[in-house]
């Protein structure tokens, strides 16, 4: 069976399955039930200086739900840990020393000044933690104070703290960044640049999921009013992957050690983010939604699909993706694609005719011999996917590759144009003269 066991910045655990700091990592009990039920380890809920913060006492949370109440994007106003420091700190002790396998890492958010890093980084060290998580990314209530994404989005300041905190600890530093930023690369490169031994992302994106009518008000709502909040959940998760992978295929990061986070499930969602560079990945929401037993689920099939491939350790596949993610003026323009129509799986719904005609390329007829029937127009169809992407029946409309650089109208080889230019037939990574 396949080896699972996971060694990051050399924290092991026993699988890369980690729980992010959030409300299930705030204190003793939901950590040892957490590792009782199997998690590889946990990033203790983000501590501060004393004293405690203050929180709200009503909704923190909103959601985006789906068919049957799916949850797929959740939001929350809640800020750090509002339980003192000292009781924080005896808790991740104990809770250590009871569990030496499993990865202890703490989250940290003080104010940007050097005296407040110094004085509570040998507080953390003290307990036997494993690492610190430099939390750069919560974009509510904390951003407003100066910190948070009040950080993360200065790469100056990144570079500035990590470099503080490698001065201070001997621990592993852990910059946790910040999705709200409009280049993420940069943030990371500065982390790098500090010090720091490795990155975790995405944090949450900030947010409002959604407006009371009756009240006039953000959801959710403290005595009438609202303020946006920090989204997570299964539909950020495309937009955490495009940030690992910009960090790992950067040349200026390449090496540098990721943590994953954002929006993970499944344990696909979990290999998803490996293949793209992460070394581990972290979960809040799905834990939220479904209890500390889905690491069953996760470890199962990670071993699972694991032995299918022929994976004997994480290492055999972590980044096996990255040199296939590209720009866009690197796709082959050459590539050509049809949609197919399986026959016997249509049920003559309809959906893949009306989008393609009221929204595409008019590729996919509707009636032929006056009876009801769909199929595609090859010589209009450009294998845009929104069929596949529409059809309620999976693996009814395929994508099929066709002769590369052939033109099935005519059987010539196609030159395909690129704004004003076109791509040699022969080279669609070579730009050639303008097209007449």
């Amino acid at each position: 069976m396949a080896d699972i066991r996971n060694d990051f910045l050399g924290i092991r655990s026993p699988n890369p399955f980690w729980l992010a700091s959030a409300p299930p990592t705030d204190k003793a009990y939901n950590v040892v039930r957490a590792f009782k039920a199997g998690w590889g380890g946990a990033v203790w809920k983000t501590l501060g200086e004393d004293p405690p913060i203050v929180n709200v006492n009503g909704p923190r949370y909103g959601a985006i739900h789906g068919p049957d109440r799916q949850l797929l994007g959740f939001n929350n106003v809640e800020l750090i840990t509002d339980r003192p420091l000292e009781v924080n700190l005896r808790e991740i002790k104990e809770v250590k020393r009871a569990w030496p396998d499993r990865a202890m890492v703490v989250s940290l958010m003080v104010p940007c000044e050097e005296g407040a890093w110094r004085k509570i980084l040998p507080l953390v060290e003290d307990t036997g933690a494993d690492g610190v998580e430099l939390n750069f990314g919560c974009p509510h209530g904390m951003s407003e104070r100066g910190m948070g994404s009040a950080v993360g989005q200065v790469p100056d300041y990144v570079e500035m703290v990590a470099r503080w905190c490698k001065r201070h600890t001997r621990m592993p530093v852990i910059v946790k960044l910040t999705p709200n930023i409009t280049d993420v690369r940069f943030p990371a490169r500065a982390a790098q640049k500090g010090g720091a031994d490795a990155v975790s992302l995405i944090n949450t994106i900030s947010s409002i999921v959604g407006v009371d009518l009756d009240r006039m008000a953000p959801e959710p709502a403290t005595d009438g009013k609202g303020t946006h909040g920090g989204y997570c959940g299964p539909a950020v998760k495309p937009v955490a992957l495009n940030m690992v992978a910009e960090i790992a295929r950067d040349p200026e990061t390449r090496g540098l050690p990721i943590s994953g986070i954002g929006g993970i499930t499944t344990w696909r969602d979990g290999v998803e983010f490996m293949a793209l560079g992460a070394g581990n990945v972290q979960v809040c929401t799905a834990a939220m939604t479904y209890g500390f037993r889905i690491i069953d689920d996760l470890t199962a099939g990670l071993r699972n699909w694991m032995d299918e491939k022929g994976y004997a350790t994480l290492d055999d596949f972590v980044g096996r993706a990255v040199p296939n993610v590209t720009d866009w003026q690197y796709l082959n323009l050459n590539y050509v694609v049809k949609a197919r129509i399986d026959q016997d799986l249509c049920i003559k719904c309809g959906r893949c005719h009306i989008a393609c005609e009221d929204t595409s390329h008019q590729a996919i007829t509707s009636m032929v011999n006056g009876r009801r029937h769909f199929e595609v127009i090859d010589e209009e169809c450009v294998g845009c996917n929104l069929c596949v992407t529409v059809c309620p029946v999976e693996d009814c409309i395929t994508m099929e590759q066709l002769t590369e650089g052939v033109d099935p109208r005519t059987g010539r080889p196609i030159v395909a144009e690129y704004g004003n230019w076109t791509t040699h037939e022969n080279n669609p990574m070579r730009v050639m003269e303008p097209a007449e």
